[in-house]
């Protein structure tokens, strides 16, 4: 066989996604190119590793064991980058750090300048995802830690609580507190794709009804203009409410939902087969080195 670790990351990115055409996405590849070199990964392993199904893929036996190795072999590469990249005192590389869009936001930025101003070399690639999806791909052994909130399910992952995360509902004048009580009032929404955004859509289809946006924003600062002049409501974290309150006068009350009651955690497989830059990264954000 003469599989890449391109070849392995995408195969793993098709078989997390259920789809060839999400894979293709994760992957960063054209659709066309993903299924022509999954194409040759089937011929070059001469069997089967995906059923083809109306709505997606599944792995054969074959196919589950490659997605077994996969994982541990791209899991080593990263160790093995990130242990190389530490003899240069530990501040040299890049690191790779998923984190939802509450982090992204609030959380990370404070903590992660005076961090990086000393560390001149070392550069830190954030990607925004979902918590759901920060999960699964740390999970997979795709990325090694990533910030999530603790509504998130990870029975096989460690989620360790950093800060709160509360999520509120603002509106132009005092309305009803629960996601079921607002559903069919107007909303003021970000943009498609926005990992809070997804998230607050999937609880507004699991209540029974879809959010009704009038618009949507690409900041949270635009949202909260459009709230305040009374277009609809909106949903933010509450640091993101307190920052924009007073400016433009908008009310911001918590969800009752249990949901939105939130924390941020850390989230990570296995303490001590991460490498050490990432260890210090996480120690920094609040991390406790287990015993």
């Amino acid at each position: 066989m003469r599989l890449g670790l391109a070849d392995l990351h995408l195969f793993l990115s098709i078989v997390e996604a259920g789809s060839i055409t999400q894979g293709a996405v994760r992957a960063n590849l054209a659709l066309a190119s993903a299924s022509e070199r999954l194409r040759r990964i089937e011929d070059d392993v001469g069997v089967a590793l995906l059923e083809r199904l109306p709505r997606g893929v599944v792995t054969t036996e074959a196919g589950e064991a490659l997605a077994h190795h996969a994982r541990l072999m791209l899991r080593q590469h990263d160790l093995l980058k990130g242990e190389l990249q530490d003899f240069a005192l530990g501040v040299r590389g890049t690191l790779h750090l998923y984190a939802n869009t509450a982090a992204l936001t609030d959380f990370l930025p404070p903590r992660l300048a005076p961090w990086l101003a000393q560390r001149p070399n070392l550069h830190i690639e954030l990607k925004e995802r979902t918590s759901t999806d920060i999960v699964r791909t740390v999970a997979a052994g795709l990325a090694q830690a990533g910030v999530v909130s603790d509504a998130v399910q990870a029975p096989e992952l460690v989620l360790e609580p950093v800060a709160k995360d509360h999520l509120v509902l603002i509106m132009a004048a005092l309305s009803k507190l629960s996601l079921q009580e607002v559903l069919h009032e107007p909303f003021v929404g970000l943009m498609p794709g926005n990992a809070l955004q997804d998230h607050l859509d999937e609880h507004a289809r699991a209540a029974g009804h879809a959010l009704a946006q009038r618009i949507r924003m690409k900041t949270f600062e635009g949202l909260c203009q459009m709230v305040a002049h009374g277009v609809g409501l909106g949903i933010v974290p509450q640091g993101v409410a307190s920052r924009y309150k007073r400016r433009y006068g908008f009310v911001a009350r918590p969800l009752s939902d249990a949901w939105a009651n939130r924390s941020l955690c850390l989230c990570y497989q296995d303490w001590d087969a991460l490498s050490k830059p990432m260890q210090r990264l996480l120690q920094h954000l609040g991390a406790t080195k287990p015993c």
